[in-house]
């Protein structure tokens, strides 16, 4: 099995119109501009919570999303998959796509790209649930 490169997610479909145009600095990093904080990433977030967000955010370094993986482990492990229906930086169709391709126990959920800030009992509660179900085997 050939790796798969990490980019290819955000190439898949169209992009949400919102979603902004991110590209390398100088140095290879990309950055977040941050007015794409309230409008793509956390729309559903509080103003405190966006300062904060654009304040600590640290950059992607464009070579490593291009990068081929190799096995990765949802091949040899049960997985669980929470899909942002209102994700405006992936598209909720490229993340149904990749819950099924893992074979992940999918749960789809109206929240933003960054539902661990902005709905965070959801994502405890997916996690529980992922818990309990690896320990009841």
């Amino acid at each position: 099995m050939g790796g798969w490169i990490e980019a290819d997610v955000f190439y898949r479909g169209a992009a949400h119109p919102q979603a902004p145009r991110l590209a390398p600095d100088s140095h290879g990093l990309i950055w977040l501009p941050e007015d794409a904080f309230a409008c793509a990433f956390a729309q559903h977030a509080t103003p405190q919570e966006l300062t904060l967000l654009a304040a600590v955010q640290r950059p992607i370094a464009a070579c490593c999303i291009g990068e081929k993986v190799g096995r990765p482990l949802w091949r040899d492990r049960p997985s669980w998959y929470l899909v942002a229906e209102q994700d405006r930086m992936i598209s909720p169709d490229t993340q149904h796509f990749m819950a099924r391709r893992m074979g992940a126990e999918l749960h789809a959920c109206q929240v933003d790209h960054s539902p661990i800030i902005t709905a965070p009992d959801t994502v405890t509660n997916l996690i529980v649930k992922a818990a309990q179900a690896v320990s009841a085997r």
